[in-house]
């Protein structure tokens, strides 16, 4: 993974979300809004630790979360499909 400046990952990520919001299908609009809020609550979990992170440290605890949810059996196999998909696109923007 690469050390992105989180603030210029975070404006990205913010930026992607923003821009599915007119041309997605309601598939896609779920898994987005899904996947924010992971993407939030990761950086805001960040933020308040104080600590300085970079854009990798955000894409593990996602990645984390993610992985809880899909195994405690909140997303079915479409919502995966879907919410996996923008999240590849998400992590391609800390290259």
């Amino acid at each position: 993974m690469t050390t992105a400046v989180p603030e210029q990952f975070i404006d990205a990520v913010t930026e992607l979300f923003d821009a599915l919001v007119p041309v997605a299908t309601d598939d896609e609009l779920f898994a987005s809004g899904y996947l924010r809020g992971h993407f939030d609550l990761a950086v805001g979990t960040l933020q308040v630790e104080g600590a300085p992170f970079a854009a990798s440290d955000v894409i593990s605890q996602v990645s984390g979360t993610l992985q809880q949810a899909i195994t405690a059996g909140e997303l079915n196999e479409q919502d995966q499909h879907h919410v996996n998909a923008i999240w590849l696109r998400v992590q391609q923007l800390a290259a």
